[in-house]
């Protein structure tokens, strides 16, 4: 069999139908570039770097503390400066999308 005759997943199928359902009702399919997908796949390396740094530096930080209201307050800030992260990823790939 070819892989033009090959059966296709059930996943193949789904996907099939929702494309042919979003053609209907006019949704359109953005369109990325090599060169953004290549400026999206860097800032995606660039915050998986800077959380893998944030998380050696918090694990560093909490090795020596007992009180549990400051080991408290350490893992608030960590949790902040993820979802920081996050959502600068999240910025910076919406701003390749749009080409700017």
């Amino acid at each position: 069999m070819t892989e033009e005759q090959a059966p296709k997943s059930s996943y193949e199928l789904a996907m099939e139908r929702l494309r042919k359902q979003d053609a209907e009702q006019g949704v359109a399919q953005p369109t990325v570039s090599p060169g953004q997908r290549e400026a999206i796949a860097e800032a995606r390396r660039m915050a998986e770097a800077r959380l893998a740094e944030r998380e050696i530096l918090h694990h560093s930080s909490i090795r020596g503390v007992v009180d549990p209201a400051s080991l408290e307050e350490l893992d608030l800030q960590y949790r902040r400066d993820r979802d920081h992260i996050q959502s600068d990823l999240e910025r910076k790939i919406a701003e390749i999308r749009k080409g700017s």
